[in-house]
């Protein structure tokens, strides 16, 4: 799909214009682009009906990944399920993305190269078009910032401020894995990403996000980026609400061979995990699998504002937030 070129051998990026149209030569154009890269603006149809949602994320060198950890393929991947996540969380459907390179003179041209095959890839997988960007020189490490175009049926886009008292809370899929795969690379530990796919290669809940808003499952919801006890305390602070949580009904995943269980900790408080985190109304049946992803029931809603654990033993204590927030000096990539 991306043969090699002379492009490859260079040692630097090439220069802006070459680099450009690069890109623009590699990337697909698919439903809602009326006009790409190469004018000032994209033009963009969105669907009769519809509202824009618009998300941007930045991935940075040292904070999201390291090199020497991460194939450049894997980082256009995970760059790109950034953006595509938060369209799911809205129960949306993406449309386009623009993409913007800051690259370090010494960064060689193959590393772009697989940069772009890792990230249009995934592009391909959901059908949307890499629509335009910007490319610059940075002064240090790679800078890559995605924004992604979605849309949602008038009034039906799902927000986290719609959660109430008596709601079930729900996760998709397990949680931790990518959390515990950085835990290993920060230990010294050389990983092949292939045996280790919720961390290198995440994917983006988009069928189930669109199944929930289309059912009007969904009281609230978001994507489960920075972990489980800080993205549930983003809901419960958006609603006005609390939350409590059974400890015994957090899936946990396992990863690795032989398999090794993240633990509950790395399942609370791990980041990059994308899964989904939604609440439902007291009554509604959620399915045990959305679009062949499993789904659990994890706790309920409360009207008291705290959140709350309850252990194996039927104890509860207060869970604090502990996931990922920038600027807190602790290291992610």
């Amino acid at each position: 799909m991306f043969p090699s070129t002379a492009y490859d051998e260079y040692t630097l990026p090439l220069a802006e214009k070459s680099l450009v149209a690069l890109i623009r030569g590699r990337a697909a154009r698919r439903r809602g682009l009326i006009e790409g890269i190469g004018d000032d603006c994209a033009i963009l149809q969105l669907p009769a009906g519809h509202v824009a949602l618009v998300t941007t994320d930045f991935t940075v060198e040292g904070i999201h990944f390291r090199r020497e950890w991460h194939p450049a393929e894997t980082v256009g991947h995970r760059c790109l399920v950034r953006g595509l996540s938060d369209i799911a969380a809205m129960g949306g459907t993406p449309i386009a993305a623009f993409l913007s390179l800051g690259l370090p003179k010494d960064l060689p041209q193959s590393w772009v190269g697989q940069f772009l095959k890792g990230l249009l890839k995934l592009a391909d997988t959901f059908k949307i078009s890499l629509a335009g960007g910007d490319t610059a020189e940075s002064p240090g490490g790679v800078l890559a910032d995605i924004m992604v175009l979605g849309s949602a049926p008038n009034g039906k886009a799902i927000r986290r401020s719609g959660a109430r008292a008596g709601d079930g809370i729900y996760v998709t899929s397990s949680l931790g894995a990518a959390a515990a795969t950085l835990n290993l690379l920060m230990a010294g530990r050389k990983l092949r990403p292939v045996e280790y796919p919720r961390h290198f290669y995440p994917v983006p809940r988009l069928e189930v996000g669109q199944f929930l808003r289309e059912k009007g499952m969904a009281s609230a919801m978001l994507d489960i980026s920075d972990g489980l006890s800080t993205d549930l305390s983003h809901i419960c602070e958006e609603s006005g609400v609390g939350a409590e949580l059974q400890a015994a009904a957090i899936p946990c995943a396992s990863i690795g061979k032989p398999a090794r269980e993240a633990g509950l900790q790395v399942a609370l408080h791990g980041g990059d995990d994308y899964e989904l985190l939604f609440t439902v109304p007291r009554g509604k049946r959620v399915p045990a699998r959305i679009a062949g992803v499993a789904v659990s029931h994890i706790g309920h809603i409360t009207r008291d504002p705290h959140l709350v654990l309850i252990n194996n033993q039927g104890v509860g204590s207060e869970l604090h937030p502990k996931g990922w927030e920038h600027f807190t000096r602790r290291p992610r990539a």
